[in-house]
């Protein structure tokens, strides 16, 4: 496991980070997202979607229908928010089987008792006005991959 921090200035800098990292993510990979409410991590998200070559414009928080589907791009994307849910709810929903043939974004990931073996885990802090801590913590390759290029490192 390797983790790697990054601050970031402004919710354009949250998207690009979530950007490089959707340019490097393979089919399969599930990323959990953890974080105070409305510390970007929809931002985070619709970097991810535009990095996997899916339109950003379309990526909104999923609240109230759990799941969105966003294609158009090298893999399909799920957006998964878990804020309503209970732990046990949220490990019935089998979000690691849904995204076998493409890449699973999970919002409020922490409420998951069983996380999938190799997920990304993203935890974005809120440092004050628009600056973020974005931890990335996972399989040393998606870490080194995501972290790779300028700016943002600490």
């Amino acid at each position: 496991m390797t983790r790697r921090e990054f601050v970031t200035g402004s919710e354009a800098e949250t998207t690009s980070l979530g950007y490089r990292l959707g340019r490097r993510l393979p089919s399969g990979a599930v990323v959990l997202l953890e974080g105070e409410l409305g510390v970007g991590k929809t931002a985070f998200v619709r970097g991810l979607a535009a990095g996997l070559g899916a339109s950003e414009d379309d990526v909104s928080s999923p609240t109230f229908t759990l799941v969105q589907e966003y294609r158009g791009g090298r893999l399909q994307l799920l957006h998964a928010d878990l804020y309503r849910l209970d732990g046990r709810e949220a490990d019935d929903l089998g979000l690691d089987e849904l995204g076998r043939d493409g890449v699973v974004a999970v919002e409020w990931g922490d409420k998951l008792q069983r996380p999938p073996d190799g997920s990304l885990r993203v935890l974005i802090v809120d440092l004050g006005g628009d600056s973020r801590r974005v931890a990335l913590e996972g399989p040393d390759a998606l870490v080194v991959e995501a972290a790779a290029g300028p700016p943002f490192a600490l």
